[in-house]
């Protein structure tokens, strides 16, 4: 990335998760701003999501448990910027809070780990495979059940990467399905054996792309993190996370939302959909939707209008 950068030299603390990947993206995003003049030094906390580990997250307080401790930080002045994997930060931040960045994407699709088989239909009998999504369940569910494979079983995955790949190895499942984006960031293409193309597990909403939020207000930080701004992919994610937002936003829903850029058309953004019932007690429902797209005004209205088919089509939000 050519970045370059008008304003002041500014000294700037990034709270961050302690995990090695939310470290990486820290040191990532601290390696882009020195290189633009400023002086950055890195706040490594522990949050709730990354303590409590034998329960599902949408048991416990959903995603919102890996940004709330880096919240106290800025609100207390001392942290002036948090990093987040996009896809973990609600999708209505708290009053005082905004989203100053949306850095460009990484892949944003959902891989295949395994020691053992390279697809879902080579999976042994009886085989069990992790995910720590709903939104992934439901799709795995639907693709083993049209291979006539309901002897496998699908178990939580609880852990940041390195402890998922742990459990891998030790023999507690055949397979499990985490984000490309992570691997690759932390130089684990190797682990991967297959890539799920979007027509087949269709990704989360923000999966894959890196979001920078500060306390609002703050427009000197808004400023120094401009030139870090990838405005194509921020309209991508604007519009799959109001498809949530319009949903519930929660993640006891199975809910998956992805933009693509038209290849023929760099104003036209297609988004589609998918909604799951937890319950399995009905089939996918999946839509989408194409327009011209070319501030965040309009990718959230083609959200919004994505979210009212899913309806139209029979997705519930939760408690309805």
């Amino acid at each position: 990335m050519s970045i370059s950068n008008p304003s002041p030299a500014l000294s700037i603390t990034i709270a961050t998760r302690e995990s090695r990947l939310a470290l990486w993206q820290a040191e990532h995003v601290k390696a882009l701003l020195q290189t633009l003049g400023h002086r950055v030094e890195l706040l490594g906390m522990t949050t709730q999501g990354d303590q409590i580990l034998d329960r599902s997250l949408s048991k416990v307080g959903g995603k919102g448990l890996f940004v709330k401790e880096l919240e106290v930080a800025l609100e207390e002045g001392r942290a002036d910027i948090a990093v987040h994997s996009l896809k973990d930060v609600p999708m209505d931040l708290p009053e005082g809070f905004a989203l100053a960045c949306v850095m460009e994407r990484e892949d944003p699709r959902d891989a295949w780990v395994s020691p053992v088989c390279a697809s879902l239909a080579e999976l042994p009998p009886s085989a069990v495979v992790g995910t720590s999504s709903l939104r992934r369940l439901v799709l795995l569910r639907e693709a083993l059940d049209a291979l006539g494979r309901q002897d496998v079983r699908i178990e939580p995955l609880r852990g940041n990467l390195d402890t998922r790949l742990r459990k891998l190895d030790a023999g507690q499942y055949q397979a499990i399905v985490l984000a490309a984006a992570g691997l690759k960031r932390l130089g684990l293409s190797q682990r991967i054996r297959t890539i799920f193309e979007p027509v087949q597990s269709l990704p989360a909403a923000g999966q894959g792309a890196l979001g920078i939020e500060v306390r609002a207000g703050r427009t000197d930080l808004v400023d120094a993190l401009a030139p870090l701004v990838h405005m194509p992919t921020w309209l991508r994610v604007a519009a799959e996370r109001t498809v949530s937002r319009a949903m519930g936003g929660s993640c006891s829903m199975p809910l998956a939302a992805y933009a693509q850029w038209d290849a023929h058309d760099p104003q036209s953004l297609r988004l589609d959909a998918a909604w799951g019932d937890p319950e399995g007690r009905s089939p996918i429902v999946r839509v989408g939707q194409q327009a011209t797209v070319g501030d965040l005004a309009q990718a959230e209205a083609l959200g919004r209008r994505v979210a009212e088919a899913l309806r139209a089509a029979g997705a519930q939000p939760p408690g309805a």
